[in-house]
């Protein structure tokens, strides 16, 4: 059996998520990677017993590193592509909730790795849900794609939910599939009255934040070039996104996963049912900025330079994407905390103290986290109590 490593929950956080966390086991997959590392650290706060399931960390250095997770959790080093390793992992720990968060996550890379992609993101996503069906105990689980998954059509309105899927690109279209089998299991297995398992995706995308050190991603760029006091190359200034701080995708898992409970709190006014679908997580119409506004804010806070580095030749990726969180505000009383500002002044800040300070890292994501929970307690969102 896998050791126990459950950590006391902080009377503070108690009644955060309506408490259905504290003294659960919960399944992170993905834990090595950025989200997964702030996700692992915030379920830990909340009392939660954690194990996470995932490769080694794919960067150096890591976050995972950075917050000491290896010694705090559960952790369980194995590929998602390996069913009989997932199998073995859920069948020991017997879940109460799985967040499945790995993933092959960046678009270029897809480009050079297609087959390791979709292998990855579809069949990866298959193994944890067909891991789950062979067990046949009641869990909660939220699947994590992105916002991508959508058939992109350069347009400026927001997707919704019920948009045709797809991708241009292997990355987007392999996030699509996933879709599509996450709907099929759900469907095929998970849908009877007296199924003991409740399924829902979470898509969301343009996440930034202390922590990620990944490579080719705008913001690690940065801060890399920032570091060097070199200038910042930037290869697609016009491109639009939706940036949002990684708790605030976080922030909407983490409630989806308390409505699709057994336990779940009386905030929620629809039956379990009306959960377990796909739920969009992104921020204000105003956060939506182009890659050049970004970087401009950025060195706001961070002196430094940029120029224009782009390339005719490079590999598609969308100029124009945009989510439209209408259902996660109607179903779950779920909005965004922080604005545009604030989310990029409290990602440099991290980078700049955790650069001066490696051992702070730890302090730096629990501030954060209880910052924005206070935020959010402020501004009268059910999930922060």
């Amino acid at each position: 059996m896998l050791p126990s490593t459950h950590q006391p929950l902080n009377p503070s956080t108690s009644a955060v998520f309506g408490g259905v966390y504290r003294g659960k086991r919960v399944l992170v997959t993905g834990h090595t990677g950025f989200k997964g590392a702030w996700l692992a650290e915030w379920l830990l706060a909340l009392g939660a017993d954690v194990t996470g399931l995932a490769l080694p960390p794919p960067t150096s250095p890591a976050l995972f590193d950075q917050l000491g997770l290896a010694g705090r959790l559960r952790h369980v080093e194995g590929d998602i592509r390996d069913l009989p390793t997932v199998r073995r992992v859920v069948d020991e720990l017997r879940p109460d909730f799985i967040f499945h968060l790995a993933a092959q996550s960046l678009v270029r890379l897809s480009y050079e790795q297609p087959v390791e992609t979709y292998a990855t993101n579809v069949l990866g996503t298959v193994n944890v849900l067909e891991a789950v069906r062979l067990a046949g105990r009641p869990c909660a689980v939220v699947a994590i794609t992105t916002d991508k998954c959508y058939e992109n059509k350069e347009w400026v309105h927001s997707y919704r939910e019920e948009d045709p899927l797809g991708g241009h690109d292997p990355y987007s279209s392999s996030k699509g599939a996933a879709e599509i089998a996450i709907a099929a299991y759900r469907r095929s297995f998970f849908s009877t009255p007296d199924s003991p398992v409740r399924l829902a995706s979470a898509r969301a995308g343009n996440v930034i934040g202390g922590g990620d050190w990944a490579a080719d991603r705008l913001v690690p760029d940065c801060i890399r070039a920032l570091q060097r006091g070199e200038t910042i190359p930037v290869r697609n200034k016009t491109a639009t996104r939706p940036w949002q701080h990684v708790l605030e995708p976080l922030s909407g898992y983490l409630w989806l996963g308390a409505a699709l409970s057994a336990g779940r709190p009386a905030a929620f006014h629809f039956p379990p049912s009306a959960y377990t679908s796909a739920f969009n997580f992104g921020p204000a119409l105003t956060s939506n900025r182009t890659v050049a506004a970004l970087v401009q804010e950025l060195i706001e806070h961070w002196p430094g330079r940029w120029e224009d580095r782009s390339d005719p030749r490079a590999v598609h990726e969308a100029r124009l994407l945009n989510l439209t969180t209408d259902k996660a505000f109607h179903f779950l009383q779920w909005q965004p905390v922080w604005g545009f500002a604030p989310t990029i002044a409290r990602t440099v800040a991290w980078y700049r103290q955790g650069l001066a300070d490696p051992g702070s890292a730890r302090a730096l994501t629990a501030a954060q986290i209880a910052d924005y929970t206070t935020a959010a307690h402020t501004a009268g969102l059910p999930w922060a109590g």
